[in-house]
């Protein structure tokens, strides 16, 4: 209780900024479907916020340094407000497009200053709880972010009026809070190569993850709509998925920690493929059969980009890891920019089914590079500890990077002396 007390103001940020700017993408989905959007211009509108996601994770960092982080904070949501208040002035997708770029870029850049500020204030005897009680904190209210979509009339003032107050109520604790602010950390610099150099296989998992995640929670109130849900509805199956990708965390971690991560990820991609079966199959057998497969597809799928930043940090040392972290949110930006746009278009052509399909084919995919690359290097022998890693921010690395080493420190701790690695090796 004393922990979440002491960082109460930077969790309460946390559930205000997730409960607004995690509304708006299926607010959009809805909205655009009553307005006469066609699945095109509803793709372009998730894609667009990626587009903005990735231009706040790169800016971020440099305007902490410039102005601190409660100014940066308080710059990235008026972004925010104004992306969601300027729904109301117009009807225009291309322009709801851009709009949403300053939504993204809100979410990253907000993301980085709670993400930093709670990175410098931990300790290494709370890190742990501090870091698990932010991400409880951040599914919690990212799961009521989709539950708010069935009680907002879609295409309505008072709706994008409702999230603008809540993302402009999000500075407050920040800003009300006596702590004084930590000092700016250096912005990482962004290395793609250095994901590729660690592990080519966790690239391709963190893209996966990004067409499962961003297709489904940008293009699936388009599914939802086209298999017969109600507004009501499509909310409860969007939540299923969070709610499925949640419930996911323990076990498949569990078996990632125990067992050589490569196969864990190709056999859940493996039963990925089979989920994404089941709800193209469940589509036609009533809301109870839509709503179970759709939590099914988030067990199966949600995991995935956690393991494989698991898998590429086994191979990077301490000093590498927060670099790591970013170039691995490099790559799930750039598929979850392309991801939308192109499964809408599927749907657009062939029908609602072929989301899932779209899915399933990253999935096969990502089980024929994962053989691929069994055959190419073996295991490592030592491991890191499996961690969730929030796609929230290129700093996530720095909160869990002494989490993963510690994992690594006690193992050596804990092995027999003549099995111990030689590290000067």
């Amino acid at each position: 209780m004393r922990l979440i007390i002491s960082f109460a103001s930077l969790f309460l940020s946390v559930i205000l900024l997730q409960l607004s700017t995690g509304g708006v993408g299926p607010l959009d989905a809805i909205s655009g479907l009553t307005l006469g959007f066609t699945t095109a211009e509803i793709g372009m509108l998730g894609s667009a916020h990626f587009i903005g996601f990735f231009v706040g994770c790169w800016w971020a960092p440099r305007l902490m340094g410039s102005v601190g982080h409660s100014r940066a904070f308080a710059v990235c949501t008026a972004l925010g407000a104004m992306g969601l208040i300027g729904h109301t002035l117009t009807e225009d997708p291309r322009i709801w497009a851009a709009l949403r770029i300053a939504s993204g870029t809100c979410v990253a850049g907000c993301y980085t200053v709670i993400e930093a500020w709670l990175n410098a204030k931990v300790t290494n005897e709370n890190r742990g709880r501090a870091t698990g009680t932010y991400r409880i904190a951040d599914l919690s209210a990212s799961l009521g972010a989709q539950l708010i979509i069935a009680v907002l009339p879609p295409a309505s003032y008072i709706s994008y009026n409702l999230l603008a107050i809540l993302c402009c109520a999000s500075i407050l604790p920040l800003m009300l809070t006596r702590a004084s602010q930590p000092q700016t950390p250096d912005a990482p610099r962004l290395r793609p190569k250095l994901a590729w150099h660690c592990s080519p296989l966790a690239v391709a998992g963190v893209i996966v993850a990004a067409l499962s995640s961003a297709s489904f929670r940008m293009i699936g109130p388009v599914y939802g709509q086209e298999v017969g849900l109600d507004i009501n509805q499509i909310a409860f199956f969007l939540a299923t998925f969070v709610l499925g990708g949640a419930l996911a965390q323990y076990p498949i971690g569990w078996l990632a920690d125990k067992y050589d991560r490569r196969w864990v990820l190709i056999w859940l991609s493996g039963v990925a493929i089979l989920s994404c079966g089941i709800t193209m199959i469940a589509s036609g057998t009533g809301t109870v059969g839509i709503m179970l497969s759709a939590a099914f597809f988030g067990f199966t799928t949600f995991p995935i980009f956690s393991i494989s930043a698991a898998h590429a940090n086994d191979f990077a040392t301490s000093e590498q890891r927060v670099e790591l972290s970013a170039a691995l949110m490099f790559f799930y930006a750039l598929g979850a920019i392309a991801s939308p746009y192109i499964s809408s278009n599927l749907i657009g052509a062939y029908g609602p089914g072929a989301l899932f399909a779209f899915v399933a084919v990253g999935h096969l995919f990502l089980i024929l590079f994962g053989l691929y690359r069994m055959r190419s290097r073996p295991a490592p022998e030592d491991r890191t500890r499996y961690v969730y890693a929030p796609r929230t921010s290129f700093t996530i690395g720095r909160l869990t990077r002494r989490q993963r080493d510690q994992a690594l420190r006690t193992e050596e701790a804990d092995a027999p002396e003549q099995t111990k690695p030689d590290r000067n090796v």
